[in-house]
Parts: C-alpha cells; structure tokens; sequence
C-alpha cells in the first residue's frame, strides 16, 4: 500500500518502519498493525504518476482544500495508465465529506485529460459515506509515535455501488449501496449535523467543555441534539421515501448519540465544530438541512437554531488557537447574524425572507436569555 502525501516527515518514517498502527479506542482497546506500506513525497510528480498508472485501486482522502493540487498528479498517473493498457480502468475510491464527489472529479480532470480521453470507461468515480470518527491526535500523542492513527470500532464503508469499473472488492465492511446520493445526504444532515449540533450547542452552554461527551452528557443538549436529528431525519424520509424507513433513521440516531460519547476516542469539541466557512456552506449540514427543509415545505427551526450557536462558535485548540478560517470568519462576520445567512450561507433575503425573521426572533432569545434556560426552552 503506497500513501502519497504532502508531509516529508510523514513519508520519511512510513519508508524507515513500513507499517503503522491503528489504535481502536473503545471499552477494550484494539491494536491493528498495518504493514506492507510505503510513502512518496507528492512533489515527486514522476513517482506519483507511475503509482496512479500501475495501482490496483486509488482511494482519494485530502480534504477540500487539498484536491485542487490533487487532480494534476492523478490525470497524469490516469494518461500514463491509458498509454501503457487501455483496457485496465481505474476506480477511485473519493473518501471525502463531500456531495456530488463523482460531478466534481470529473469535471477537474476533464479539464487536465485529453480532449478524446474516455474517462467515462476508463475511470470509476465512487462516491462515499464515511462514518468512521476518527480524532484530531494531541501533540503529546503524535511525539510518542507520528504515525499512530486513533479510531472508534465503527468499520462500515458506505460507497457507490454503480461507480466501479472493475468488480468491487471483496473486503469486509464494504457496503455498496444503489443509491448512493441518498447515503451521502444521511451522512451529512444526521451524523455531520448531529455531531456539529453537540459541538455547538455544547460549546454556548459551557466554553469549557473540551470533548463532545461532555457536552452530551447535558440531559438539555442530548435531547436538543436528538431532535435535531430527528427534525433532519424527516426531510430525509420524505426526499427518500424507498431507501430509508422512520425506524431505521431513529435506530441510526441513537446509535450515533452512543458513538458521540465514546469518552475513550477523546473527539473534541474543536475538531467538529471548527472550519466554520465550510460548515456553514449553502449546501451542508445546518444551511444544507434548512434549504432541504424549505424545499420540502417541514419544520426547520431546531436546525435554525443550531445554526445560530454556530454562529457564536469561539472553540479553540490544544494550544489556545482558533481554527485559522474562524478568525477570520469571527473578524468579519462577529454577531452579523443577517450578513452570515447572506454571505456564508447563501440564504435569499427575499426568497427565502422566513428564515431571516425567524433568525431574528431567534436572536432575541439569545440576547435576553442565558443559554442554559434557552435549551429548556428548545427542548419544550
């Protein structure tokens, strides 16, 4: 298994040892140990290249910011590949929390391909749910080992059944899906929304709250949290009506909830709350579910108001820091709350003028309420 990352010291010690350790955190502590690996520096253009053209299956995890540098080296890897065996496809595997993955790595690589390139035949965009929680490491524990990954039991991959171009691989935990857009929307408004809606709420009710499980650990903020949830799960039944039933949504739920308080995975409030720009985009968790809601004609206003104690999201990490974004989101946007719904959510001030109203008689709560009795009133 070759990893291709941008850290030279990352890829240096992954050349030194040639495995790496997955640490399953849970009641029982689990050590996987990973071997057979490899690192290439992905300034090294001509290495990289040759590894897209001759892998087996190319798995994409970078991070929005980081797949405009990541689409050159794979269409070169991709002209290699077609060059030296046209008949060999390649499936990449887009392990994002994106929507509409496939859409947008088609269109970036179109761009960088041939015009004749026939990526359609050539290259499998599979989409993915990823549900698998995995923690920001403290600087303590990448000192006792900078490889060493941090992980919750949870195994499922969701992905794309339809996006393969080769047959799917038989590996446990895989688990193709036909419809893959409606996985992709459960991910992001139950388990991105439920997570961001424990982190902000969280954080409003006590600043010093450092880790999701104390948060929740508040009667007012899991039961706030949950029907939040639930309030974002009926948009989803009634958006797909054949893939989801209202029992296996509310499984779902609690089930999250559970996962949200492993106290031994040490998810931080920081982690899910921060890089507020892109949590707050029109198209994800909270903005995301309220344009949902409004399209659907259904109830929106937990989400509403979840949305608003982000807008006061002031976490900050180890070391005391914001969120490099958040500052400047702060900066710009302190208390702004109609410029927020304008400019980083992309709500219509006209057509959509019923949430600017409800934002702002939401607003009022929080001005002449503390946040403690304002979750008993959200909860009521």
């Amino acid at each position: 298994m070759v990893f291709i990352d941008i850290n030279s010291s990352l890829v240096e010690e992954l050349n030194r040892r040639h495995n790496y350790n997955v640490i399953i955190k849970a009641e029982k502590e689990e050590v996987i140990n990973v071997r057979n690996v490899i690192g290439i520096l992905s300034t090294n253009h001509a290495a990289v290249s040759d590894e897209v053209a001759t892998s087996g299956i190319l798995a994409v995890s970078v991070g929005l910011e980081g797949l405009a540098g990541t689409f050159p080296l794979i269409a070169a890897g991709l002209k290699k590949r077609y060059e030296n065996d046209f008949n060999t496809p390649l499936d990449i595997i887009i392990a994002e929390n994106i929507r509409n993955g496939a859409s947008l790595f088609k269109k970036e690589l179109t761009k960088l391909l041939p015009a004749q390139f026939p990526i359609d035949d050539f290259v499998g965009l599979i989409e993915t749910s990823i549900g698998k929680m995995v923690p920001i490491m403290t600087k303590k524990e990448l000192e006792q080992d900078m490889l060493q990954v941090f992980a919750e039991p949870y195994n499922t991959l969701i992905l794309d059944k339809k996006g393969f171009k080769n047959p799917i691989p038989d590996i446990a935990g895989l688990s193709p899906k036909e419809n893959i857009k409606a996985w992709v929307d459960r991910k992001l408004f139950i388990h991105n929304l439920g997570h961001a809606s424990a982190a902000y709420s969280g954080h409003l009710f006590n600043p010093e709250f450092i880790y999701i499980y104390e948060a929740l650990a508040v009667a007012g903020i899991h039961n706030l949290v949950r029907e939040t949830m639930l309030q974002s799960a009926d948009h989803l039944l009634a958006r797909y009506p054949g893939e989801f039933s209202r029992s296996m949504l509310t499984d779902h739920i609690d089930d999250l909830l559970s996962r949200f308080q492993n106290r031994t995975l040490g998810d931080t409030i920081f982690r899910v709350g921060c890089d507020l720009y892109r949590k707050l985009g029109p198209e994800d968790r909270l903005a995301g579910g309220i344009k949902a809601a409004l399209d659907l004609k259904k109830p929106y206003d937990r989400i509403l108001f979840i949305l608003l104690c982000a807008f006061r999201f002031r976490a900050v990490n180890e070391e005391g820091q914001l969120f490099p974004g958040d500052a400047e989101f702060i900066e710009l946007f302190n208390g702004k709350t109609e410029s927020i719904l304008s400019n980083v959510c992309s709500f219509d001030n006209v057509k959509e003028k019923e949430v600017f109203i409800a934002a702002q008689e939401m607003s009022l709560l929080f001005r002449k309420n503390d946040f403690r009795s304002l979750i008993h009133v959200m909860k009521a």
